[in-house]
């Protein structure tokens, strides 16, 4: 799938097909985010990658806003160092490589949780050293999806030229 195609069309997936991923797919999801860029090379992140069914449930009751982790093949805890001072830019750029890779092979996703996942730290054994920014789920749709129906405001109402206000069109 073309990038383009990926932006336009990726939706947030929140139940899954009871189907595992295959290895290569999970491997080319993780490369993604290990690939991403990062402010100054330092790579301040960590991705714990779990694929056990009991870990993922346990992620789904320590991440509030997401319990549908727990019926994922796959979700990926993404942490940065404390320290870093970019680390949440970078770890969303990383999430969103993994996102859009996985859309490219037919997996969705959604970002679960955004910060204060101190439950899904320790449940992984991830140090004080490092924040979980968020949880990511990944799996097979369980039902059709809309590819690309997006509910977007107009172009025109979130994008200008030059200066505020002015009009991007044309």
């Amino acid at each position: 799938m073309d990038v383009f195609e990926a932006v336009r069309t990726i939706l947030a997936v929140r139940s899954y097909a009871d189907r595992d991923i295959p290895l290569d797919v999970v491997d080319r999801i993780i490369e993604s985010a290990h690939l991403s860029a990062s402010s100054m090379n330092r790579q301040p992140w960590h991705f714990v990658v779990v694929q056990d069914r009991d870990t993922l449930r346990e992620l789904g009751t320590a991440v509030t806003t997401g319990p549908y982790i727990s019926g994922a093949a796959l979700a990926v805890a993404v942490a940065v160092e404390r320290e870093s001072r970019f680390g949440m830019s970078d770890a969303s750029r990383a999430i969103q490589n993994m996102m859009l890779t996985a859309w490219s092979e037919g997996v969705g996703s959604n970002w679960a949780g955004f910060g204060g996942l101190d439950d899904a730290a320790s449940l992984l054994g991830i140090p004080d050293s490092y924040e979980v920014v968020a949880v990511i789920p990944f799996g097979y749709p369980d039902r059709p999806l809309g590819v690309g129906r997006k509910n977007r405001k107009p172009l025109g109402e979130v994008v200008s030229r030059e200066r505020f206000g002015r009009p991007f069109g044309g």
